[in-house]
């Protein structure tokens, strides 16, 4: 919605295992199939960086190699950028990814310089904001950044019982199993030992699968489970 509605911002949050690069790849695929030219995507995994290191960088996600190294020439260099994404009817998404490890206050506050880039009351980008739940009290601290967020959204671990058997399920029936594999007390304590983070059950479900594979069993049972 935050990108084809062109909004200026969003902001994902998660807890650590539930998601959020995940969902961030998704939507690169969405993008693409959207329409691969339609979209020019600037993706930041590592965003330790200072106000300039992260102009540098956006620029240089957007395929510029000739990148000036003062700010006011590389924000110039970005507003020039973006108006002929503009003219190209192409549409410029900033995704910063693991948005928590921004240490530099300066540097948080120029995501909120980017969001001034604006033409006739029209956002010239959309920046996408993916961190853990810590960063969202960052953007509290910043009106500013706050106010341009059009969503929000936290995503936490499976919170009953019957979601984390319905995720295991699915991932068998997605790696063509046809049959049951896991008991229902199996389900039920990689519900209680991982709380619900699907990292977790991944990694759980992973070391049983290859436990049940060495003794030749036909069935995981809690007793394997609970060997983690």
């Amino acid at each position: 919605y935050a990108v084809t509605q062109r909004k200026g911002a969003a902001l994902l949050t998660g807890d650590y295992g539930c998601g959020k690069t995940l969902i961030s790849r998704l939507l690169l695929d969405t993008l693409y199939d959207l329409g691969e030219s339609r979209f020019e995507i600037a993706l930041i995994v590592n965003p330790r960086l200072s106000p300039e290191e992260l102009l540098q960088k956006i620029l240089y996600e957007f395929g510029i190699e000739d990148i000036p190294p003062k700010r006011l020439n590389l924000l110039q260099a970005l507003n020039e950028l973006l108006l002929a994404y503009l003219k190209a009817d192409k549409q410029p998404v900033i995704i910063i990814d693991e948005a928590q490890m921004i240490m530099d206050e300066e540097t948080v506050d120029e995501l909120r310089v980017l969001l001034n880039f604006q033409l006739n009351n029209r956002f010239l980008l959309t920046l996408l904001l993916i961190g853990q739940p810590e960063f969202s009290e960052i953007v509290e601290a910043l009106p500013q950044l706050k106010q341009r967020l059009a969503v929000r959204y936290h995503i936490g671990p499976l919170k009953t019982y019957e979601e984390t058997q319905a995720y295991i399920r699915h991932r068998l029936a997605v790696a063509k199993a046809e049959r049951e594999i896991f008991t229902d007390r199996a389900l039920r304590t990689v519900h209680e030992l991982t709380q619900g983070i699907p990292r977790e059950i991944n990694n759980i479900c992973d070391v049983a699968l290859l436990t049940g594979f060495m003794h030749k069993l036909t069935h995981i049972d809690a007793d394997i489970i609970e060997r983690w």
